[in-house]
């Protein structure tokens, strides 16, 4: 019986199991630690001309987040597209050249201009930030961005708007989806968003979205940016029942869809329409 019971302990210690439960050693413990770190933009601002004069006004506020071609250290390379090249008197030194044989432009586009320039420069602030070389719009530094406008310039904060093109239709997307509480409205061109944290965010947060203008452009020939890419996102909005969204294609247009975009003054009449509520 002995030799019984000392072969059972045996093959017990061998087996790698006791005979006793041990106690356990582990407790479950936890931290918090507030991290902080520097985030910053250069940027070109235009403030409506009757700014000065009427210091107790707050006026619509249009963020543009520029392309990839449009990152570095010289925030004058933005008036090469976008609100800040109708804001800029005369051409760019960043502008394209002029291929050969391209037809002038129509006296239609020169007036949609000029009544696009006349607009944004009596109406809006817009403020037009530069990303560094190698970066990408950054969701947390373009909110600081927003903060510091709103606390340095008179704005009205229900009526702020997003956009961009290329990779700042990217960013246009992101910030505004995942933000909608702040903006009235958005603009992505030619950019996307692959992310289902869309969908999953329209579902929980729906009241917030719904209160948003989404209006996205791109050139049905996009080498660039797929336009199923904006495709996509818009379906998604639309399964999450959203009302206030469209989607404008270009049947001919190549990347370049913010030209005419940014150039039509009925893109910012349809902004001041929307008022956050």
């Amino acid at each position: 019986m002995l030799k019984e019971l000392v072969t059972y302990v045996t093959l017990i210690a061998l087996s790698g199991l006791s005979p006793m439960k041990a106690e356990e050693q582990q407790v479950v413990d936890s931290f918090q630690r507030t991290i902080t770190h520097i985030v910053g933009y250069q940027y070109l601002v235009s403030l409506p001309k009757a700014y000065a004069e009427n210091t107790t006004k707050a006026w619509p506020l249009i963020i543009y987040l520029h392309g990839s071609g449009e990152r570095g250290s010289d925030p004058w390379k933005l008036a090469r597209h976008g609100p800040p090249r109708l804001l800029h008197p005369g051409v760019s030194k960043y502008a394209d050249p002029i291929k050969p044989g391209t037809a002038p432009e129509t006296a239609e586009v020169l007036a949609n201009r000029s009544a696009s320039t006349k607009i944004l420069s009596e109406q809006f602030i817009v403020i037009s930030p530069q990303c560094p070389s190698g970066n990408n719009w950054d969701d947390e530094s373009v909110l600081a961005l927003l903060s510091e406008a709103i606390s340095r310039y008179h704005v009205d904060s229900k009526r702020v708007y997003l956009t961009g093109n290329s990779m700042g239709g990217y960013g246009t997307w992101s910030v505004g989806l995942k933000n909608p509480q702040l903006f009235a409205a958005i603009v992505p061109i030619c950019g996307g968003n692959r992310d289902e944290y869309i969908l999953r965010y329209a579902s929980e947060h729906k009241q917030e979205l719904l209160s948003l203008g989404v209006w996205a452009f791109h050139g049905e020939k996009d080498p660039t940016v797929p336009v199923a890419q904006s495709k996509q996102v818009i379906a998604m909005l639309i399964k999450a029942l959203l009302i206030d969204v469209k989607l404008t294609l270009y049947p001919d247009a190549r990347h370049d869809s913010w030209t005419q975009t940014y150039d039509n003054p009925e893109l910012y009449k349809w902004l001041l329409n929307h008022v956050r509520k």
